[in-house]
């Protein structure tokens, strides 16, 4: 190849990276070298020359060759050229380094969080997705009023700045009214930590109140997010199994460090946890001093009458809280929010804060501001009542649909709100069933996948919240082709 060419090649491999053209020059030179396609003691070509090969001035060439000589890559000498001081590697002393490099590792704990798999939810909305609420139904245009209003105004300058680690004022005071009136929750603002998201409430409390080895109670089946949180943090999971009155607290054995609970909902039966476990539970932790969490993930959409008050209500106002409540609004508003929130007992509040600060900071301020002024100017509590009323006309549309369509050998499970079902398999038949339907453009996220111990039952979670009537109808017709 003749050296014009030779260069031109060398220079253009560099072109597409955004740089400046004595920058690309620089870098191209300076990969030629690494790779050793220039070697050590080579000549290059006068700055006259290689710029007319290049299509460059001159006086970029020689700059580029100025700043390589000061980084040690080249030397120049007046009347005899520029030459390459590089000691570059020959393709057998570089794969000699890399036979010697040392294996990329995880630490353990690293490795536990990989091994506990991810928690990414899709990104549109596939039949039968579950968890995902219909964002079509969003009121945007008022979201888009009241954020113009807050950026406009007086104090809006403000909210692009650094936030406090426990949330707004505004927001936690927002939040702790609508709890206390709605789930009957006993707190304060004080009590309230907005953070990013659920799930990182819970990487939060395994960090600070888990240590290697201690005992974590796990509904069987239940979240696999929370297991993910606490087996990272070095925690041994015990799977309790859930019945018709939700967890079942076993009779003996060693007492655990902290329960994790979705009471009002169990996640993914559907079932409420009954009064008589709840004083159980509440009697258990005050005795042995664990920590219950209460993962009241999708309670505001309860469609067969009122739904229990929160776990966290229910202690005895003298004593020290116990129970840990969690909430977000990724399903009662919508998912790129990125706004959950925590309430917990006085004494948490300090350590969580720090902890927080190190994590992330602060969740965005604009958008706690925002979703203050939806909640206070009472927009929050109308979007609620118009999507309650929506999903359940959605619930009853899909069960009546899977009943008439593919009753034979899928067996919805009654629940009393959320936004899927949960439908039994014939067992043994999940897999193939579920391969069958991704090939007929449907996501129906397993069962199976939501047991910690080796017995595990045949179903799927049928998302239903984010689709239309047409498109529940269309989905269910694919269903029965299986």
């Amino acid at each position: 190849m003749d050296k014009p060419r030779l260069w031109l090649q060398l220079f253009e491999r560099e072109a597409q990276q955004g740089l400046g053209r004595r920058e690309q020059l620089c870098a191209s030179l300076r990969q030629a070298m690494h790779k050793g396609e220039l070697r050590q003691a080579e000549r290059l070509p006068a700055s006259r020359v290689l710029a007319k090969d290049l299509n460059l001035s001159r006086v970029t060439v020689e700059a580029a060759y100025a700043q390589l000589e000061a980084e040690g890559y080249l030397r120049r000498s007046v009347g005899q050229g520029s030459f390459v001081a590089f000691n570059g590697f020959t393709s057998e002393q570089r794969q000699a380094k890399l036979a010697v490099a040392a294996p990329l590792s995880l630490s353990e704990r690293g490795q536990r969080i990989v091994a506990g798999g991810s928690c990414e939810d899709p990104q549109l909305p596939l039949p039968f997705a579950a968890g995902s609420p219909d964002l079509r139904a969003f009121p945007v245009q008022r979201w888009r009023q009241l954020q113009a209003r807050r950026l406009n105004g007086p104090q809006g300058h403000q909210l692009l700045g650094y936030g406090d680690p426990q949330g707004r004022a505004e927001l936690r005071e927002a939040i702790a009214g609508y709890l206390r009136q709605s789930r009957g929750l006993r707190c304060d603002a004080e009590q309230v930590l907005v953070l990013t998201s659920s799930q990182q409430a819970l990487q939060l409390l395994a960090s600070l109140l888990l240590d290697e080895g201690d005992r974590v109670w796990m509904e069987e089946p239940g979240y696999r997010g929370a297991a993910t949180a606490f087996a990272a943090a070095g925690a041994l999971l015990q799977p309790v199994p859930v019945d018709q009155q939700g967890l079942q607290p076993p009779g003996e054995g060693p007492s655990p460090k902290l329960i994790y609970l979705t009471p009002s909902h169990q996640y993914p039966s559907g079932v409420a946890l009954s009064l008589q476990r709840r004083l159980q539970l509440l009697d258990l932790a005050k005795r042995a001093g664990c920590w219950l969490i209460e993962d009241d993930y999708d309670s505001e959409f309860h469609y067969d009458g009122r739904p229990m008050p929160a776990l966290q209500g229910m202690q005895a106002e003298q004593e020290p809280g116990r129970v840990l409540y969690l909430g977000t609004f990724s399903k009662a508003l919508f998912p790129s929010l990125r706004l959950a929130y925590m309430v917990v007992p006085r004494e948490l509040i300090a350590p969580l804060r720090v902890a927080r600060s190190v994590q992330d900071g602060h969740s965005a301020q604009l958008a706690q501001a925002v979703t203050a002024d939806f909640i206070s100017q009472g927009h929050f509590a109308a979007h609620l009542r118009l999507m309650r009323q929506l999903y359940r006309q959605r619930r009853e549309l899909l069960l009546n649909e899977l009943q008439s369509k593919v009753g034979g050998w899928l067996r919805p499970q009654p629940s009393v709100g959320g936004l899927q079902i949960t439908a039994l398999l014939p067992p043994g038949e999940e897999l193939r069933l579920t391969q069958r339907a991704a090939r007929l453009g449907l996501l129906t996220p397993v069962l199976s996948g939501l047991y910690l111990g080796p017995l595990k039952q045949d179903g799927w979670l049928l998302g239903f919240a984010a689709l239309t009537p047409a498109e529940i109808q269309a989905a269910v017709k694919q269903l029965a082709k299986i």
